[in-house]
């Protein structure tokens, strides 16, 4: 009997993904658990194992094809059975829900029900990052702009297009039977994206990014890099990004970890980087400044009391932002398992939603490149990010305790703190980083 491989839910506000890539084709043996195809969702991209072992009997959905979670994606069962191709037409079509889920699709509920908890009630409204935040800025319910996407599902094209169009009372088969309307008022508090409509210049049309003639390769984004790119132009239409950078002495730690790295490997069965050691001086400073650990929510100061760690990890396919929750909980090996655990999974596209989701302050290590410092773009709906920048040997003044200035080779980093200047004040960014550098500059991290 033949088993239908359905789209999974990965996550309780992901309503739809997209198949990457096949790694078997119809006619090929599968073990149970091997994988069977990669998929990516407004979260994550991850590789989905076969649920059953047997023949792929047929695939229903292409590659870069979209679909609601529930559809059945592909069959597998007994080399001897036949394809059914019930659901195969309206599986593969890139805009077409499965057979299962089309009636429903095909006549959406009304518009403005808020409590729908459907398949289509949320296709309709937990739209992409970008597209929730734009509509939470300018004071829209999602439920209530026409949108184009899977099952009316609001797109930020749908979105821009509603924006354009300005705001209506009421339909015009009303309009004769209503008031005349009075001429438009700016209000400045009104929320806005940074136009105010019919008083800022119209923004000037994007430069062709090529001419006629030349030489060039173009390649469509993957999913991920588009979401990367409309999250980073967002966070910067969002925050008032501001930038401090602290030199400091690392010299410490590394006499630290050299002394300690084979009995923390043998103990904890990890290597010990010096990641962990930024990451549990950032928990330290988090709680002596709750601010940075913080959201804004309209004219509201959101106080999380989880620290949940987010670390960036570059991909080869793009960026992820894992989380660690609950650091300040942790030690210094606790720190160096989930960082190390997280990363490799990253890599190998085995991370779940809830894993890169809930980040309450994100740190980001470009210096791994080699570079001095990095000026990251903050992760919302976080306020602040940190980067660290490479450890190289530097000459450096030093005063003895005579009193007396002389020169050494010390190991220094550069890290900076990007932060939102809404809510957290240059002098509490600061404080926040010379909190850190006192810490990895004298804190013995449990070691001894």
């Amino acid at each position: 009997m033949a088993f239908d491989v359905v789209m999974p839910q990965m996550g309780e506000s992901i309503a739809e993904a997209t198949v990457l890539k096949w790694h078997k084709q119809a006619g090929d043996v599968i073990a149970k658990d091997e994988t069977l195809y990669e998929i990516s969702t407004d979260k994550v991209d991850a590789e989905i194992p076969a649920p059953a072992a047997g023949t792929l009997l047929e695939i229903l959905v292409d590659v870069n094809a979209t679909v609601p979670v529930g559809t059945v994606v592909a069959r597998i069962g007994d080399a001897s059975e036949k394809p059914s191709g019930a659901t195969a037409p309206a599986a593969a079509a890139t805009t077409a829900p499965a057979a299962s889920v089309a009636p429903a699709a095909a006549a959406p509920a009304p518009l403005g029900d808020e409590d729908d908890n459907s398949l289509e009630g949320r296709l309709r409204t937990k739209s992409s990052p970008l597209v929730r935040e734009m509509a939470k800025q300018h004071g829209l319910d999602l439920a209530k702009v026409q949108g184009t996407g899977q099952a009316g599902r609001v797109t930020k094209e749908d979105l821009e297009a509603h924006l354009a169009k300005g705001p209506t009372a009421a339909p015009a088969a009303s309009a004769s039977s209503i008031a005349p309307a009075l001429p438009a008022v700016h209000d400045p508090s009104a929320p806005t994206m940074g136009l105010a409509p019919g008083m800022a210049v119209a923004p000037a049309p994007a430069m062709p990014a090529f001419a006629a003639g030349e030489r060039v390769k173009v390649e469509p984004m993957t999913r991920m890099r588009k979401i990367i790119a409309d999250n980073m132009v967002a966070s910067r239409r969002t925050s008032a990004h501001v930038y401090t950078v602290f030199e400091i002495d690392m010299t410490h730690v590394a006499q630290l970890r050299n002394k300690h790295k084979k009995a923390f490997e043998a103990q904890f069965g990890t290597k010990l980087s010096f990641m962990p050691f930024v990451m549990m001086a950032a928990c330290k400073a988090l709680r002596a400044y709750p601010i940075v650990n913080a959201s804004v929510d309209g004219d509201n100061i959101v106080y999380k009391q989880d620290i949940n760690l987010g670390i960036a990890v570059s991909l080869d396919w793009g960026l992820i932002v894992p989380v660690v929750k609950n650091a300040d909980m942790m030690n210094l090996g606790g720190l160096a398992r989930s960082l190390n655990d997280l990363a490799e999974r990253a890599r190998a596209k085995q991370l779940k939603p809830d894993e890169i989701s809930g980040g309450t302050f994100t740190i980001t290590n470009p210096g791994v490149y080699g570079d001095t410092f990095g000026l990251p773009v903050i992760n919302q709906p976080q306020v602040a990010i940190q980067g660290v920048g490479a450890i190289v040997k530097r000459p450096v003044v030093i005063t003895g305790p005579d009193g007396t200035d002389f020169i050494a080779i010390r190991q220094v980093m550069f890290s900076s703190l990007g932060f939102d200047h809404r809510i957290i004040d240059g002098a509490m960014g600061d404080l926040f980083m010379a909190f850190v550098k006192k810490e990895l500059e004298n804190s013995t991290f449990g070691l001894e």
